[in-house]
C-alpha cells in the first residue's frame, strides 16, 4: 500500500517564473478540444482497462492510490470513483475525508473540463451519503487543474489509468516544448505528447503498481518510440497488450491506431496479447478475467502469451511466439540486408514537385540537367510502364549545386518558377542555395538495376527496374553491387521478407503495412558469396518467371528453414505479389 501524502499542489511562481512557459500553459488550458488532443473513451472500454489493472470493487481501493493524468470530463475518473466508493462503503470507514482524500489524484489541464469533472465528482460523493462539506473537500483534493508534465507529484501510485492526450509537437508552443524536452528524455524526433505522459506515469508507479492506458500504438514500433521502449524494457514489465484498431473504442470516429497497454513496475516477464475484441461489456469482462488469470486456460481463449516482447529500443514484436523465435534465429544467423551488400534508399524529395518535376520532354533545361523519373503510378500495372515523367537535377557530378550561369536554359526554367521554389524551408534556410532540391540527386542511381517498393501497401509490390529511371520520393529502392538484382527480388518476395516487414512495421487501417526504409533494413540476408550456385540460379529463374511458389521454396532453402519454421510463416507469404 502506498503511503498517504498531501495533495498535488501548484507551486506559487516567483517573479522569474512568470515567463513564456507559464503563458504557454495558460494558453493550452484555455484551448479547444482539437487543440488539446481530447478523445473520449467509451464506458465499456474504461471498465475493461480498470479490470485489467485490478482496480475492482472487491479490492480495498480506499487504501490504494490512483492517478488519472489527463482526466478530461471524467471518462476514466468517474467509473474509478464509483468503484472506489463501492469498496469504501463495504469497508465501513466512518471518516470519509480521511479515508478517501489520499486515494485519488486527477490532473486536467483544460480549465473548463476540470470544473466540469469537479462538479460530477461532488455529485457522486453526495449520492454516497457524504456531507456537502466533505464532498467539496475531497473533490478539491482529488482534482488538480494544471499541466501534468510540469506539476509536482506527491507520491508513488498503485494504479494509473487513462487516455493520454494526442497532441502533435507543432501544436505546442515552442517554449513549452523546450521545457518538456528538458524534463523528459523520451521525447525524441517527432514524438507525440503522449510519449512523455507515459514516461512520467510509469516513473510515478509504486513497486508492484500498474499503468493501464489506451492510446496510439505508433510508438511501439516507429523511430520516435525508441527511447520509451528502452525505458520500459529496462525497468518495467509489459504485462498486457490489446490491439484496439478498428474497434469503436471512443465516443467519436477518430483516425487513430489505439492499443491498450498495461505496464507494471515489476520484474519483466511474458506479455499477454489479445486483438480487436468486441466492445460489449460482458465479453470485455470475460476477456479481462482471462488475461489477468494466474495461468491461461488450455483451450483457445483469444489470448496469447509471448516471452521477450521488449528488447531494448527495438520495435516490439507482438506476433506469435513461433514467428518471434524465427525472427530472432534469423537475426542471430544472418547479417542485415545492408551488411550483405545492398543499399536501401528512398527517392528524391524536391519540396516543390510542380516546379522540379514534369513530363521529361517538356522540361526545358539542358539534357544533362534532367533525369527520367519513375513514380508509384508507373508500377501499378505489374511492370514498369513509364508515363514519361522527369525531374530537374540542379547538382553536378561533384555533388555541389551547378553554377546557373553555365546552364542558361536551367537558369531560365528555375527563375520562372522561383516563387514556388523560394517558399520551401530549405530555400529560406539557405537563400544562396535557393534552387536545390531537398534531397541531393545521384544520377548513378538511375543507371543501376534496382527494386522499387511503394510505401503503403496491403501486399508488397517489389518491382524490377533495369537501370534507366530515377525514383520519386514515394518509392523506396534497393540496389546491390554484390547480389544479383533478380535473385534479390525473389528473396524479397518470399515469406521471409514479409515476416520482417510485418514484424517491425506499424500497421495501418485495413491491414496495410508501411514498407519504409527503416523496416526494409531489418531484413536479414545471406552474403551472395555464401549462396550455392544452383540456388542462385533458382532464385534468378523464379523471379524472372514470376513464380511466387518457387521464390518461397528457394528462399526457405536459402535460410535453412525447418518444417516448424515454415509453418510459423502460415499463409502470410501468399499475400505478396511478384511483379
Amino acid at each position: 500500500m502506498a503511503t498517504q501524502a498531501a495533495p498535488i499542489s501548484v507551486q506559487q511562481p516567483s517573479f522569474l517564473d512568470l515567463c513564456p512557459v507559464a503563458a504557454a500553459v495558460e494558453s493550452m488550458a484555455s484551448s479547444g478540444i482539437d487543440e488539446r488532443g481530447a478523445i473520449f473513451t467509451r464506458r465499456e472500454v474504461v471498465d475493461f482497462v480498470l479490470d485489467l489493472v485490478g482496480y475492482t470493487p472487491d479490492q480495498p481501493l480506499h487504501r490504494k492510490k490512483l492517478l488519472e493524468p489527463s482526466c478530461g470530463h471524467g471518462d476514466f475518473l468517474l467509473p474509478a470513483v464509483d468503484r472506489l466508493l463501492s469498496a469504501w462503503t463495504r469497508g465501513g470507514s466512518p471518516e470519509p475525508y480521511k479515508a478517501l482524500a489520499p486515494a485519488v489524484r486527477a490532473v486536467e489541464l483544460h480549465r473548463s473540463s476540470a470544473a466540469t469533472v469537479h462538479l460530477a465528482v461532488v455529485e457522486r460523493l453526495l449520492r454516497a451519503g457524504i456531507s456537502a462539506a466533505a464532498a467539496e473537500a475531497i473533490a478539491d483534493t482529488w482534482i488538480v487543474q494544471g499541466d501534468f508534465l510540469l506539476l509536482p507529484l506527491d507520491s508513488d501510485f498503485d494504479t494509473i489509468v487513462g487516455n493520454p492526450p494526442y497532441i502533435r509537437q507543432e501544436m505546442i508552443p515552442d517554449v513549452l516544448m523546450a521545457e518538456y524536452r528538458s524534463r523528459y528524455r523520451t521525447i525524441y524526433d517527432r514524438a507525440d505528447i503522449y510519449i512523455p505522459f507515459i514516461e512520467r506515469s510509469v516513473m510515478a508507479l509504486a513497486e508492484g503498481g500498474q499503468v493501464g492506458f489506451i492510446c496510439s500504438d505508433r510508438w511501439m514500433k516507429n523511430k520516435y518510440g525508441g527511447p520509451l521502449r528502452h525505458l520500459i524494457a529496462d525497468k518495467f514489465h509489459l504485462k498486457t497488450f490489446v490491439d484496439m484498431v478498428d474497434t469503436p473504442a471512443f465516443h467519436m470516429d477518430v483516425v487513430a491506431y489505439p492499443a491498450i497497454t498495461v505496464i507494471g513496475r515489476e520484474k519483466p516477464g511474458p506479455t499477454r496479447i489479445a486483438s480487436r475484441p468486441n466492445i460489449e461489456a460482458a465479453e470485455l469482462s470475460a476477456l479481462a478475467s482471462t488475461i489477468t488469470a494466474t495461468s491461461l486456460p488450455p483451450v483457445a481463449s483469444g489470448v496469447r502469451e509471448i516471452q521477450g516482447v521488449t528488447a531494448g529500443a527495438s520495435p516490439w514484436i507482438l506476433d506469435s511466439s513461433d514467428q518471434l523465435d524465427l525472427v530472432r534465429r534469423l537475426e542471430r544467423d544472418f547479417p542485415t540486408i545492408e551488411e550483405a551488400g545492398c543499399k536501401v534508399g528512398i527517392g528524391v524529395a524536391t519540396g516543390a514537385d510542380k516546379a522540379f518535376c514534369g513530363l521529361f520532354d517538356k522540361l526545358d533545361v539542358e539534357p544533362c540537367r534532367k533525369l527520367p523519373m519513375v513514380t508509384t503510378k508507373d508500377i501499378e500495372t505489374g511492370t514498369v510502364a513509364w508515363r514519361g515523367m522527369g525531374v530537374v537535377n540542379p547538382f553536378g557530378d561533384d555533388g555541389k549545386l551547378v553554377d546557373l550561369a553555365r546552364y542558361p536554359r536551367l537558369k531560365a526554367y528555375l527563375e520562372a518558377r522561383r516563387d514556388q521554389i523560394d517558399k520551401r524551408h530549405v530555400a529560406q534556410k539557405s537563400p544562396v542555395n535557393w534552387y536545390r532540391t531537398i534531397d541531393r540527386i545521384y544520377p548513378e542511381i538511375a543507371a543501376k538495376p534496382k527494386l522499387l517498393i511503394p510505401d503503403i501497401k496491403g501486399a508488397a509490390n517489389v518491382v524490377y527496374e533495369g537501370g534507366r529511371l530515377y525514383p520519386h520520393h514515394n518509392l523506396y529502392f534497393i540496389t546491390s553491387d554484390t547480389w544479383d538484382t533478380r535473385a534479390l527480388q525473389a528473396v524479397l518476395m518470399s515469406g521471409i521478407a514479409r515476416l520482417f516487414v510485418a514484424t517491425y512495421s506499424i500497421k495501418m487501417r485495413g491491414g496495410y503495412l508501411r514498407f519504409q526504409a527503416q523496416y526494409l533494413r531489418r531484413i536479414r540476408l545471406p552474403r551472395w558469396q555464401d549462396v550455392p550456385d544452383n540456388l542462385k540460379a533458382r532464385l534468378v529463374q523464379a523471379a524472372g518467371a514470376g513464380d511466387l511458389d518457387e521464390c518461397n521454396e528457394a528462399a526457405f532453402e536459402l535460410y535453412g528453414l525447418s518444417s516448424r519454421e515454415c509453418a510459423a510463416l502460415g499463409g502470410q507469404w501468399g499475400q505478396w505479389h511478384l511483379i
